[in-house]
């Protein structure tokens, strides 16, 4: 399938979980990230939910994170230029809804993404090469490819992989891992 169907796929199947699958779904993919060898490293990058869009809620990763003692970063949209810019999640971080009901941070201190050592990565839906739909704007294309090299790159969502995303193209960042309730793919 292109990108294009698999956007409207993918967001029509997440409409149909309602909160109670959508918080156990969440929790598994959060114990399913333990197994995976990701977690020696210090700068964490984590997407904060967007509720409406019934996004995996990553509070469970969130907690996951802070009990491991790993630094945290989030991040505000720029719709201007469709960049992303990094914020270190700390007691003193205030949080405000963008106008696209993103959480955002309002200000704090700045990461530089070539700090960051992993990214979760928000997706609609991936397939077995580990490339990955998103929303379409490139944000989480145009963060990877400002990475080193070597950051991992782990999504995370509510169904399984496609066989194969027809449209990939060359600025196309793939995943490394990518959880789900069922299993993590590595790629």
């Amino acid at each position: 399938m292109k990108k294009i169907e698999l956007r409207k796929k993918y967001k029509s199947l997440r409409r149909l979980l309602n909160q109670d699958q959508i918080e156990a779904q969440s929790i598994t993919i959060a114990n399913q990230l333990l197994t995976l060898p990701i977690w020696d490293y210090s700068f964490y990058h984590l997407f904060l939910t967007i509720t409406s869009q019934h996004e995996v809620n990553t509070d469970y990763i969130l907690n996951i994170l802070s009990g491991k003692d790993k630094n945290i970063v989030v991040s505000k949209s720029n719709f201007t230029n469709n960049t992303l810019t990094n914020y270190l999640l700390t007691d003193a971080t205030t949080f405000k809804l963008s106008d696209y009901n993103i959480p955002e941070p309002i200000d704090g201190i700045e990461i530089l993404n070539h700090n960051i050592d992993v990214v979760f990565v928000p997706l609609l839906a991936f397939d077995l090469k580990g490339n990955r739909v998103g929303y379409g704007k490139g944000f989480y294309d145009n963060l990877l490819a400002s990475c080193k090299p070597n950051t991992l790159k782990v999504g995370l969502s509510f169904f399984e992989a496609e066989a194969e995303i027809e449209d990939v193209f060359d600025k196309d960042i793939p995943l490394d891992y990518c959880a789900t309730p069922k299993q993590v793919y590595k790629f």
